[in-house]
């Protein structure tokens, strides 16, 4: 079985949504496996991921928009002293990981869907794991 691929994503904002999906269909497409699913995963604690639409760029400032207004980056209730707790409690409400089935190869995205790293605290480089089974 194959082992833990690498991706590493460098943000260019303290929020951003990066899509990724050509970076994860080239880890599927150079697997061995032909259909099955992919895991990816996070291992960072201030970023998410996420599938969302990839043909409209509001839908990705309409997402962080509205993830601003309810977690507003200073809230006077928040302890955490590193000033990140908002990035903390969207990547909570985000997610760590997806899983997606994949045929022949290819991943089977609906028409609109593509593969999101969503930054809450860069900008910074960010590592996401695939896991091809």
């Amino acid at each position: 079985m194959p082992g833990i691929e690498k991706l590493l994503i460098r943000s260019a904002a303290r929020e951003e949504m990066v899509e990724i999906t050509a970076d994860v269909q080239n880890a599927v497409s150079a697997s061995p496996v032909r259909e099955g699913i992919c895991v990816l995963f996070t291992q960072h604690t201030t970023c998410g991921l996420t599938i969302n639409e990839n043909a409209d760029p509001d839908v990705k400032s309409d997402m962080l928009g509205f993830l601003k207004r309810l977690i507003p980056q200073y809230d006077p209730h928040f302890e955490h002293f590193e000033h990140n707790s908002d990035a903390h409690i969207k990547s909570s409400l985000v997610g760590s990981s997806v899983t997606l089935p994949f045929e022949a190869g290819k991943l089977t995205l609906g028409r609109w869907q593509g593969i999101y790293l969503c930054e809450f605290d860069g900008p910074r480089e960010r590592k996401v794991l695939v896991k091809i089974l």
